[in-house]
């Protein structure tokens, strides 16, 4: 299984690992942590330091509740941050963004791939997708960010989700993307109850034969708290348990705030999962 970004590819014939970078001072986990230049400069350097495949850049909270960006604000927050981050490291760079204008400017700094919580649904975004030429990740959410968890409701959820994002795909192709150039996402925590996510983790599979990489992102998610009883900064056993069963269950790309510790959790359970080829 490969991806195509512009000009490389990420070789997904084993898991990798996208670094989580929020530029904003809301997200759930680590809003304010790095919203400062410097900062975030240096969480870039140590996560692709860390074996990061993919570093995803956001500037905009996707919360439950979090008030919505501007563009220009968005766009002041991740470009000069994506061009500092592609002169001082080899690592590709993600932008975490639905807006047009945020993509265009993310992907002329250096960006090469677009993860979008709307699957390129909203005015303008499945267009300029298609004209940048870059790899897109296009990820299920019921609702909106900021009331998807008033009432979520399915009554197949891993079936839903795969239906979408079936559709979604389809939509893409038709509009002139390359299907080598599409991952897919479930959309853990977006519109979702810990029920449900935890029903489409154990049926990750009906998403995974889809026949697209797969990017999960489970990494501090509530339901992991509610399982648990940890707080946030208390969760990074349960991410990694999430993470390997993910994987387990066909995910390629684990997108996460803590890369050493999950990158080494997949190499392991990538060597027992192949009977020690890689030995």
């Amino acid at each position: 299984m490969k991806l195509r970004l512009s000009s490389a590819t990420l070789d997904l014939s084993r898991p990798i690992v996208m670094g989580i970078l929020n530029v904003t001072p809301d997200s759930f986990s680590d809003g304010g942590r790095f919203d400062r230049f410097d900062a975030a400069i240096r969480h870039a350097e140590r996560m692709a330091a860390e074996g990061a495949a993919i570093i995803d850049v956001g500037g905009e909270s996707t919360r439950p509740g979090a008030d919505a960006v501007p563009a220009a604000k968005e766009i002041e927050r991740v470009v000069p941050l994506i061009e500092a981050i592609a002169a001082r490291t080899g690592v590709p760079l993600s932008v975490d963004t639905s807006k047009p204008e945020v993509m265009q400017a993310a992907v002329a700094a250096g960006a090469v791939m677009l993860n979008d919580v709307y699957a390129l649904r909203r005015d303008g975004a499945l267009a300029m997708a298609a004209s940048l030429d870059v790899a897109v990740c296009l990820m299920h959410m019921q609702g909106e960010p900021r009331t998807m968890q008033a009432d979520p409701r399915y009554d197949d959820v891993a079936g839903e989700v795969a239906d979408f994002l079936s559709r979604r795909v389809v939509a893409c192709v038709a509009a002139g993307m390359e299907r080598s150039r599409i991952a897919v996402d479930p959309g853990f925590g977006f519109g979702k109850t810990d029920r449900h996510n935890v029903e489409l983790l154990s049926n990750l599979q009906r998403i995974q034969a889809l026949g697209l990489p797969l990017l999960v992102g489970l990494s501090r998610k509530n339901t992991l708290g509610k399982l648990t009883g940890q707080p946030v900064e208390g969760r990074l056993a349960a991410g990694i348990a999430a993470a390997v069963l993910a994987v387990e269950r066909g995910a390629h790309i684990v997108r996460t705030h803590d890369v050493r510790a999950t990158l080494d959790a997949l190499n392991v359970a990538t060597a027992i999962m192949r009977a020690g080829d890689d030995l």
